[in-house]
């Protein structure tokens, strides 16, 4: 009995690291598939899809091994496609954890699906919220120390998107915190409209 136990264990662990390891490459390729909002944002701010199956594998793994997830695809966008020295790779990760784990988190309180839909919301409002204060200290600062990228420039690629926008905060106010809420709501109706699917598959 402790050897059948223990092989149960050791097989259930390996089924884990499978679907950990497939969540995590489908996430990668995801990312070379990115779209701006024209006419709406400014050009550097891209939509991708990488962060679905990171969610995906927080609702069926639990919110940790979203976040692995996250972290995975990010340390192999580095090493595959790395042009932002890191910085671009970090900020994708903060991102994509901060909504995951939140929507994760929620969801494994009571499995729902009203859960997972309030998990989603709470976890988007938590990401748009955070990537602004993040991007207003930590990571637009980032891209002009490293990348030389002046901040005026990067403002000015704001204001060509939307003239309000006219300086960081307005920046950040009218332009990312608004596109963090929709991507993020994009990112959440693509995995609740797939999960139910692939639920039977990823519960085997």
């Amino acid at each position: 009995m402790p050897n059948e136990t223990l092989t149960a264990q050791s097989s259930a662990k390996t089924r884990t690291m499978v679907k950990l390891a497939v969540l995590s490459v489908v996430a990668f390729l995801l990312q070379y598939v990115d779209f701006p909002l024209p006419f709406l944002f400014p050009a550097f701010l891209k939509i991708d899809f990488s962060d679905v199956p990171a969610l995906i594998g927080a609702f069926s793994l639990g919110p940790f091994m979203g976040v692995v997830i996250e972290l995975l695809k990010n340390i192999l966008h580095f090493i595959f496609k790395n042009e932002t020295a890191g910085v671009g790779e970090f900020a994708n990760f903060i991102t994509g954890a901060s909504l995951v784990y939140v929507a994760g988190l929620y969801y494994f309180r009571k499995k729902s699906r009203t859960n997972a839909l309030i998990g989603m919301i709470l976890g988007t409002i938590f990401m748009a919220i955070l990537m602004s204060v993040a991007n207003y200290y930590v990571f637009l600062p980032l891209y002009e120390k490293f990348l030389g990228f002046p901040m005026s420039a990067i403002i000015q690629m704001g204001t060509a998107a939307n003239p309000a926008i006219t300086d960081l905060k307005t920046l950040v106010v009218i332009g990312i915190l608004p596109f963090n809420i929709i991507k993020g709501a994009m990112i959440c109706i693509i995995t609740f409209l797939l999960y139910k699917k692939l639920s039977p598959i990823l519960h085997e």
